[in-house]
């Protein structure tokens, strides 16, 4: 499934949803690479 996060303030990467984490954040992976954000929402 393809989830946006956004690091930073003006940074944003979505990627295949890795993991949830206890403080909110998750995680996605781009090719090897994982990230972890705050994940977009819909308004």
């Amino acid at each position: 499934m393809l989830k946006t996060i956004t690091i930073g303030s003006c940074i944003s990467v979505q990627g295949t949803f890795v993991r949830s984490m206890p403080d909110g954040r998750i995680s996605v992976q781009v090719d090897n690479t994982v990230f972890s954000g705050v994940p977009v929402t819909k308004k």
